[in-house]
């Protein structure tokens, strides 16, 4: 494959910042300040916060409210193993044998608001196991679910949770599929889908993917580096 003649012919297929040009030995003064704005605009995404009422219409199904053991989103950002850990006297209902569905602010809540309820709707109907009721979840990490799912009972547990934001995109939401959790499990013994949003992965094929995880980890008995994505690739 030969190398695209100019630059701006591979900025076409990337929102990488690629082929900027220079002034001397600088930046041209429009690609200086675009990547200013583009800072600001990660460091807010970094202090959203979910309008749960708003998501809360837009799962439209039992929904269950909690937080983390962080205080306020400044500990939360200072303290990351306070976003692991369920608040003090937090209370959920038991689930044994379901799929608990966390859907968590993680670092960027605009992603979540947006996405999560897209990727819901079209996944529930495909669990392999019943689905326990939703659960949102404010100041969280993604190690959380194990928590709550531990505390539910659940056979395993699928995090929404928005992605830490970059240069090119604030709304970005990850999901984490973690099989027999409870509080201690590592990243290691997750699968992780990430980048969905309209300039990534799309929910549907998000949803699909996650429900063939599932599958695949309710046969196997595990996640993680134990399971492997072999799901078929649709024809392009």
């Amino acid at each position: 494959m030969t190398a695209p003649a100019l630059w701006r012919d591979l900025r076409r297929f990337t929102d990488a910042r690629v082929g900027l040009g220079r002034v001397g030995t600088a930046q041209p003064t429009a690609a200086h300040l675009d990547f200013q704005e583009a800072h600001a605009r990660a460091r807010d995404a970094v202090w959203s916060a979910l309008d749960v009422p708003a998501l809360e219409a837009g799962i439209a199904r039992p929904v269950l409210r909690v937080r983390s053991a962080a205080a306020d989103r400044r500990e939360y950002l200072l303290r990351p193993d306070l976003g692991r850990r369920l608040a003090e006297g937090t209370a959920l209902p038991r689930a044994p044998g379901c799929i608990a569905l966390v859907v968590a602010d993680g670092l960027c809540a605009t992603g979540v608001q947006r996405h999560a309820p897209g990727v819901l709707d079209l996944l529930i109907p495909t669990l392999p196991l019943p689905a326990a009721p939703v659960v949102v979840a404010e100041l969280a990490r993604v190690a959380l679910g194990d928590d709550i799912a531990e505390a539910m009972g659940a056979a395993a547990v699928v995090v929404l949770i928005g992605e830490r934001p970059g240069l090119s995109a604030t709304d970005s939401l990850g999901l984490y599929i973690t099989w027999a959790p409870r509080r201690g499990r590592t990243d290691a013994e997750r699968n992780c889908i990430s980048n969905i949003r309209p300039g990534g992965l799309s929910c549907a094929d998000a949803a699909a993917k996650a429900a063939w995880l599932l599958r695949a980890a309710q046969a196997l008995g595990a996640t993680g580096v134990a399971l492997k994505d072999d799901m078929a690739l649709p024809a392009p």
